[in-house]
């Protein structure tokens, strides 16, 4: 274990300030600040809010999670960081904190991809990944099928949300049914109630001639607000474990129907769920099913490792480092838009940045 790489990561995409720190494949803290509750009142995440929070949380979460995992800052061997996509300035947050850090203990940085991080995480649950990897990543922002060969060098994007993300779904029905934010946890607490048949709400993209990877979740959405618009203007209660899980339901089908379908035509034997939305009990319920009777191999890290924290960049980190990938330059950037086939910033292949891997001046943490 010792030989294996110890990297310490940062994520700040979004509302959770997450610090991980990993040693291979191996967890050894998780460290995460939540402004979600500053959010609340909103109804969403609001940037300005997420950024300042990143702030004043960023040392305090670092130093938990070195605490935590029994390390001095001086025992890591790199320093990984969310580069994009996300928020760009609560990503800017991380990635000036990630190069002061590397900078001062004279360590090599690594701007890495939110979404191949998502993919990585399962290592840290279930060993090393299988290549090729089919992955469907499903978040409030992200709803993708991604086929990975190399995680730190070739992901190829399949099919991706054209409207609404899963995620941006349940939290506008949620909003819709009066639940709060985020919707995800609390729609999947009222379904486990309710009837998942009790209302045929529509599947979308799941036409003979529509495009077999892609999601679109807007249109449910509307006929959600739409059928609850007309219940509370008959004067009728709206059945909101009913409404929660016949949603969910509809959104799971497709999900889980068309990674299925990608696994098979594309002869892969293994499919992991990865993302926030990948913590909702009935979408693990029905992919566990739907794998079983297609012979293929689930994997889905705890709901923990599913949501946007710092142990995921901390894994992908380690495996750059152990995979011997460049590191970043010192001027890296935040890229809000950053595509997934970037696993890491640089993109593969590019090697001009070696020289951060041989720093030569002195530890200022010494």
């Amino acid at each position: 274990m010792a030989d294996e790489p110890l990297v310490l990561g940062i994520e700040t995409s979004c509302d959770e300030t997450g610090v991980g720190i990993v040693r291979g494949h191996t967890l050894l803290a998780d460290a995460v600040a939540s402004s979600v509750d500053e959010h609340a009142r909103f109804g969403g995440v609001v940037p300005e809010v997420a950024s300042r929070a990143h702030l004043e949380a960023m040392v305090p979460t670092i130093q938990r999670a070195l605490k935590d995992a029994g390390v001095a800052a001086s025992d890591l061997d790199g320093i990984a960081v969310t580069a994009g996509p996300g928020l760009s300035g609560a990503l800017l947050v991380g990635v000036s904190a990630a190069k002061a850090y590397a900078y001062a203990l004279g360590k090599p940085l690594y701007g890495v991809n939110h979404l191949a991080s998502h993919i990585c995480v399962d290592q840290l649950e279930h060993g090393a990944l299988p290549e090729p990897t089919m992955a469907l990543l499903v978040s409030g922002g992200h709803s993708s099928l991604l086929l990975s060969s190399d995680i730190t060098a070739d992901v190829r994007p399949l099919g991706s949300t054209i409207d609404d993300a899963a995620g941006e779904a349940f939290d506008k029905v949620a909003r819709v049914l009066g639940l709060g934010f985020p919707g995800g946890p609390v729609i999947d607490r009222y379904a486990r109630e309710g009837d998942a048949d009790a209302i045929p709400f529509p599947r979308g993209l799941t036409g003979p001639r529509d495009p077999l990877y892609d999601f679109s979740f807007s249109g449910l959405k509307t006929a959600v607000a739409r059928w609850i618009e007309a219940k509370r203007n008959a004067g009728e209660d709206v059945p909101v474990a009913d409404v929660s899980a016949s949603f969910q339901e509809a959104v799971v089908d497709v999900l889980t129907r068309k990674a299925v379908r990608a696994c098979k035509d594309n002869g892969v034997g293994h499919l992991m769920i990865g993302g926030g939305v990948a913590a909702n009990s009935r979408l693990r319920a029905m992919a566990e099913r739907r794998c079983e009777d297609a012979g293929l191999v689930l994997r889905v890290p705890r709901p923990k490792l599913c949501t946007d924290n710092g142990a995921m960049v901390a894994a992908l980190g380690a495996e750059m480092v152990t995979r011997g990938r460049a590191a970043s330059a010192w001027d890296l950037s935040a890229d809000s838009s950053l595509p997934v086939t970037h696993p890491h910033v640089p993109a593969p292949g590019d090697h001009s940045h070696d020289h951060v891997h041989e720093l030569s001046k002195d530890n200022l943490f010494s």
